[in-house]
């Protein structure tokens, strides 16, 4: 849930289980890692089918900001994956890349170095407080 759109903190969970069991860090790296790029794939996945009812009343982005969106994704193009990691822009991101039907084997390896090197970087700081 943490990747998706709906908040959630894997953080705080993924910081709480290696402080309870710090002898399984790599796996809880994994684990952490693999479900939160599976919810950047369903953000992608989102963005692959919005744009069939971008002409909807119901459909949440403006024109302006679609327009906005996809500026700014064909500006900074696929290595802004690279930033998937970061709250409150992360996620419309990886929504974007599926609109603008990024291939999928590069959004996987983009999503996946960041989400891991974010949660890596997490782990060294919570082993340093054991």
């Amino acid at each position: 849930m943490a990747a998706t759109l709906l908040p959630a903190q894997s953080e705080a969970v993924l910081s709480f289980y290696i402080l309870s069991a710090p002898q399984t860090v790599f796996a809880l790296i994994l684990v952490a890692t693999v479900g939160n790029v599976l919810g950047s794939v369903v953000n992608w996945v989102v963005g692959f089918y919005a744009t069939r009812f971008q002409k909807r009343k119901w459909f949440p982005a403006t024109p302006s900001q679609m327009q906005r969106a996809e500026k700014f994704y064909r500006k900074y193009g696929r290595y802004s994956l690279l930033l998937s990691w970061v709250p409150f822009i992360g996620d419309p991101i990886t929504v974007i890349a599926g609109v603008l039907r990024e291939p999928i084997f590069s959004f996987l390896l983009l999503v996946t170095i960041a989400k891991s090197a974010r949660y890596i970087a997490l782990s060294l700081i919570v082993l340093e407080m054991i």
